[in-house]
């Protein structure tokens, strides 16, 4: 496993066509610190500001993994981000002259061998990990795609494809240890498509730089006579074509016998690069394309924020998310105005659930009501928009130095009594935040039973 920072030793370059658009593209590669990531910057494009590769800037998963800032693109991104993860490179520049990296033999080779040919360089700065305590998952149960992370030591893949397509049929493959594998194992898999989908993507005006020198190309046609002509008019072919006994349009010999699964392996290495740091964790996959990886990273993506908050805030380990000490961190409330106990869970920027224990003790029931105790539905109000300001920890920088002015409280309704006793639960989600002004939806619980709901309007502003 990789575990020291890595850049190249010096800038290099290769030029080619892209897949998609067709246009002649020179990469060069860059060297950089230790602190700047994985970056893409379009030369050819004044004034344009480098696109850090993470799932924040994936704009299209259309037949591969698109990234960018505006209306400056860089398409077809996942074998460069494949190539740099199989050899553990995590701080590069990568500039272009066009939309697109060149497609090369349809593999992440020739990538890789121009990085290799640059040498590589290893800071003395350890890398940081996204390890995988519990299981997650993603599915997409109408196309039969399945994709488990489980917990490991390191970072491990188990692929498998199945084609009703006799040419290509159920294939499996197994990456354990991506610094032995990759080279050789995994970066030659070039990628692999149908017939009909040439023709469907043609007509979609994509696959401009594709043919049968950067992809397998599986028949789903007959070797009738008559289906000639369509295969030569597909694939642009000037000379003999036909359906070999592979299936493969003119029996282009195989580099490996599971290949097309092993690119798809290559694939899913390149899409997770964009959680920003590498995992240790088992992701079984199975029939997974761009589609179901970007989604899976999509949560992967939030579990790391929600990690970095954590080890940010709360330095011993605990149930909660946040105990009462990160809160305090966090919250600039003190004794009587505290009014959260524990954050139990967060997803950055999109919901917090928060629980409050409401006591006798509680100052307010010495006057409401000293015979008959009852939470104040202001105070219920006040709680659960201190559990909403948590919310804002991952969309603001340096929480700690802001503080939450709520502008508006609309659509209050309180449903029970709040009593000594009764454990509040706050569920706060996200509705938008721009310009530091954020909205929120809160309820909040007492057991199952919905006791308050609200909804926040709210500015953040320094302290």
């Amino acid at each position: 496993m990789y575990t020291k920072k890595r850049t190249i030793a010096r800038e290099v370059s290769f030029s080619g066509i892209g897949l998609h658009t067709g246009e002649n593209c020179t990469i060069t590669f860059r060297p950089t610190g230790s602190d700047h990531g994985i970056k893409f910057r379009r030369s050819d494009i004044p004034d344009s500001e480098p696109m850090p590769a993470d799932i924040d800037h994936v704009i299209s998963i259309d037949r591969g993994t698109t990234i960018g800032i505006g209306d400056v693109k860089v398409y077809t991104v996942e074998h460069v981000l494949a190539a740099l993860t199989g050899l553990g490179i995590d701080n590069i520049l990568i500039e272009l002259d066009g939309p697109e990296p060149p497609v090369g033999d349809g593999s992440a080779q020739p990538i890789v061998n121009a990085l290799l040919e640059a040498g590589i360089t290893k800071f003395d700065v350890e890398k940081e990990y996204l390890e995988i305590d519990t299981p997650m998952s993603y599915s997409e149960p109408d196309r039969k795609v399945d994709i488990i992370v489980t917990p490991s030591d390191d970072f491990r893949i188990t692929f498998m494809i199945d084609y009703p397509n006799p040419g290509l049929g159920t294939q499996y493959t197994f990456v354990g240890d991506l610094e032995e594998e990759f080279v050789k194992e995994f970066a030659p898999a070039r990628t692999f498509c149908f017939l009909s989908e040439v023709e469907t993507l043609k007509n979609q005006g994509l696959i401009k730089g594709g043919g049968l020198e950067s992809a397998i190309v599986f028949s789903d046609a007959t070797n009738d006579a008559d289906e000639i002509p369509r295969i030569k008019k597909a694939l642009d072919i000037i000379g003999d074509a036909f359906v070999g006994k592979t299936g493969i349009i003119n029996d282009i010999p195989l580099r490996f016998d599971n290949e097309p699964v092993r690119h798809k392996a290559l694939d899913l290495i390149g899409d997770l690069t964009l959680i920003g740091v590498p995992i240790k964790g088992h992701v079984l996959a199975a029939r997974s394309g761009h589609k179901a990886n970007v989604a899976l990273v999509k949560k992967l993506r939030s579990l790391y924020h929600k990690k970095k908050i954590a080890s940010r805030f709360q330095k011993k380990k605990s149930d909660a998310f946040l105990d009462i000490n990160g809160i305090m961190k966090i919250m600039p409330h003190r004794y009587p105005f505290l009014m959260i106990d524990r954050i139990l869970d967060l997803e950055p920027e999109k919901k917090v659930i928060a629980i409050k224990n409401v006591t006798i003790n509680e100052p307010f029931f010495i006057g409401h009501f000293p015979d008959h105790p009852i939470m104040p539905g202001v105070m219920i109000v006040e709680a659960m928009a201190q559990a909403g300001g948590v919310l804002l920890l991952n969309a603001i920088e340096n929480p700690e130095t802001k503080v939450v002015y709520f502008m508006s409280i609309d659509k209050v309704k309180f449903r029970k009594p709040v009593i000594p006793g009764d454990q509040l639960r706050f569920e706060l989600d996200m509705l938008s935040f721009r310009r530091n002004t954020c909205r929120m939806q809160g309820k909040t619980y007492v057991d199952d039973a919905l006791v308050a709901e609200a909804t926040f309007m709210a500015a953040v502003i320094d302290r």
